[in-house]
């Protein structure tokens, strides 16, 4: 699978790094911040229920767009798009478009049942992960891949071990999806 995903580490905010354990605040600003990853969408709606309803995020923008075909290498040019975007808690980072081709539609390709070069973790921290991992399972097209558990990854450079529960799922359009909470 080689979904048209533009950016990784979505919810790598400055705030979020100053307070992980084991992550040091850069001596000076970096010159990137990872804004937000585009997801090209089958359906609007379905996607809408999984990342407004049930992920919890915030929609900003909802518009259709006209695209070149050049730039984002998608559609004909002079195709519309239905572009949304949404937000987790930073103002600035770790957002996530959805886009659907409206006229004329791009044809789907099917559902990855496996992981492969080229393919995306989505990888979200949550208050709720028992409560969002169960209604992520009432959005049509969503494919479980691991039920809630509990992992224990070695702490950064000496800290102590992090502890986390997650799920694992394909969101509608076949992108992994990770719910996780940092346990304490």
């Amino acid at each position: 699978m080689k979904p048209l995903i533009i950016a990784l580490g979505l919810l790598a905010s400055a705030a979020a790094a100053q307070t992980a354990p084991g992550v040091d605040k850069p001596k000076e600003r970096l010159p990137t911040d990872v804004r937000r990853a585009t997801i090209i969408v089958r359906d609007m709606e379905a996607s809408l229920k999984l990342y407004r309803d049930v992920v919890g995020m915030q929609v900003n923008y909802d518009t259709v767009v006209e695209t070149s075909g050049v730039a984002l290498p998608a559609g004909p040019p002079g195709a519309k798009a239905r572009l949304v975007l949404l937000n987790s808690n930073d103002p600035w980072v770790g957002w996530i478009g959805l886009m659907q081709w409206v006229k004329p539609a791009i044809k789907a390709k099917p559902y990855p049942k496996r992981m492969g070069p080229g393919g995306v973790v989505l990888v979200m921290n949550t208050d709720d992960v028992a409560g969002r991992c169960k209604a992520a399972k009432s959005v049509p097209g969503v494919h479980f891949t691991s039920e809630p558990r509990l992992q224990i990854y070695p702490g950064r450079n000496g800290g102590p071990e992090i502890r986390v529960m997650g799920c694992n799922f394909f969101d509608p359009d076949g992108v992994l999806v990770e719910i996780n909470q940092i346990l304490k």
